[in-house]
């Protein structure tokens, strides 16, 4: 089977967010869709071994956060590479609460759910949501997952959907990669050495976590 056919099927970047006992936490996800229009029901997908996954069950609810392509970066890799049970992502992220739901400020557009039914596969459960709210945040251009690999070339975490382990970044040309979330700097900027203050603008983690292909 070749899995690299999947790049094929269409995929946004998004940010599911829900409450953990008063406490704001969400996680990235590819794949968000729309099941019907009347009544509006969505579905996401979440891996079992995502907090948010524990804490969707937990409160019934849960919001989409729609990044654009102007959307900070950096968003993908506080929400997709650090764990909810010991992080509280919203700390570094803007919030803003939408029918009583948090939601990040920085998207382009959100949308509101109460899980009305939720369906089980051996890694990810795919809950379906009743949508109560949605609304646009700004004028901007939905983020897919081409853009997200192809122009801020990130990589997907290991518990997305889309993840497939045979990715190899050398194989495209790496001069550094992101032994965090993968992000590849093939040296497109006028240095060749990553400068001591570099950061990765997706994951947010210093040079040290770099290493040279």
């Amino acid at each position: 089977m070749n899995k690299s056919t999947f790049h094929q099927l269409s995929y946004g970047v998004y940010v599911i967010s829900t409450w953990d006992k008063g406490r704001a936490t969400g996680c990235t996800a590819n794949s968000a869709m729309q099941i019907t229009s009347e009544p509006a029901t969505v579905a996401i997908s979440i891996n079992h071994d995502n907090y948010t996954n524990q804490c969707i069950r937990e409160s019934g609810r849960f919001a989409i956060s729609i990044l654009g392509e102007k959307s900070d970066p950096g968003i993908i890799g506080v929400f997709g590479f650090k764990s909810g049970r010991d992080h509280n992502k919203f700390d570094e992220v803007d919030m803003l609460e939408k029918s009583y739901m948090p939601v990040v400020a920085d998207a382009c557009a959100y949308i509101v759910c109460e899980v009305a039914d939720k369906m089980e596969t051996s890694t990810h459960t795919v809950f379906l949501g009743k949508v109560v709210d949605a609304d646009i945040l700004k004028t901007d251009d939905a983020m897919t997952y081409a853009y997200y690999h192809n122009v801020i070339k990130g990589k997907s975490p290991k518990n997305a959907p889309t993840y497939i382990a045979e990715e190899n970044p050398a194989a495209e040309g790496a001069r550094y990669v992101c032994g965090v979330c993968g992000y590849i700097y093939d040296g497109e900027a006028s240095f060749d050495e990553l400068p001591d203050t570099y950061t990765c603008p997706v994951c947010r983690q210093p040079k040290s976590v770099f290493t040279r292909k």
